[in-house]
């Protein structure tokens, strides 16, 4: 846990021109567009069953139900400010993608990246009538399948599930998503890196979304003591880069979340997740910048002063 006090400590520090604002809980309702009231109900209430904590793998307190909460809303925040102009933002944690709808599992109570894709669809229904739905893409490159998810858009058309995860990895029971692209042991930059091409490509005949949810998880990292794969930071970086640009050149609105990381050395770990940040700074100067050249009598001086703002 401790990664996420030192993510932002070194976000404050060293790149300033993130804007750090504090996470919002999700309500009951908007956990409810994705998982059963009896589940939410009994996290909030701390009536979990011993066998439902251990498969989450920690045990209920009033601060993991809220911290649960709040994460949910932290990228429930960071896709309306990205739908809403931006282009891009981003929630320190989240990519819960184990939490099922009347499970967690795996360090997830609720899962984020799908309350946060149902939640928009629905207030993009509401302001958009005649749009029809917003279709959502969850790009996961956590480590880790993200089985929950899979299963909770199971039978949906409206949102893409696509995956690149080690094959002989937790969960060991897959659950089949849109895409999924299983990696060996000790896969290194090439290797992902053409795989991650692949799978865009195949995502993009196969669907066209309104918004993609990103799960930049940092355990593909050859330090980690739970990925098994061989990835480089520089390698990390070049596949952040990837997902990110191919969503900047489609001008799809993107939300980021840091997921899975468990470095043996924890700073190793907060590197990559800085990483993913800094990547994402020069992305957020474009959306700035074309935002603001879409704007009447928008000038060269104005866009210069805005590619210093706060993402």
């Amino acid at each position: 846990m401790a990664k996420y006090a030192r993510l932002r400590e070194r976000l404050a520090r060293e790149l300033p021109q993130v804007a750090l604002l504090e996470a919002r809980a999700a309500s009951d309702g908007e956990l409810a567009l994705v998982h059963t009231p009896s589940y939410i109900d009994a996290v909030r209430t701390g009536t979990l069953a011993p066998a439902l904590q251990r498969e989450i793998g920690f045990p209920w307190s009033p601060a993991m139900a809220e911290r649960a909460r709040r994460s949910v809303g932290a990228t429930v925040q960071a896709c309306r400010r990205a739908m809403a102009g931006s282009g891009l933002a981003a929630n320190l944690a989240g990519g819960t993608h184990h939490a099922h709808a009347d499970k967690g599992s795996g360090f997830c109570v609720f899962n984020d990246a799908a309350v946060a894709a149902r939640l928009m669809q629905a207030e993009h229904a509401r302001s958009h009538r005649a749009r029809g739905m917003l279709r959502v893409a969850i790009v996961d490159l956590d480590v880790h399948q993200g089985n929950g998810t899979a299963k909770i858009f199971a039978h949906d058309d409206s949102v893409f599930t696509l995956s690149l995860h080690g094959a002989k990895n937790f969960p060991f029971r897959k659950e089949p998503g849109d895409l999924d692209v299983e990696l060996p042991d000790g896969c290194g930059d090439a290797e992902y890196l053409e795989a991650l091409e692949r799978a865009l490509e195949e995502m993009e005949r196969r669907f066209e979304p309104g918004l993609v949810i990103y799960l930049a998880g940092a355990d593909p990292h050859e330090g980690d003591r739970l990925g098994r794969l061989k990835l480089s930071f520089d390698g990390l970086e070049t596949r952040d880069r990837r997902v990110l640009d191919w969503a900047w050149t489609r001008r799809v609105p993107l939300a980021f979340v840091m997921a899975g990381g468990y470095g043996t050395d924890m700073e190793a770990t907060v590197q990559v997740q800085m990483n993913t940040y800094r990547t994402a700074l020069g992305y957020a100067a474009r959306w700035q910048s074309a935002s603001l050249a879409a704007m009447p009598g928008a000038t060269v001086g104005a866009a210069a002063r805005w590619h210093n703002a706060a993402p």
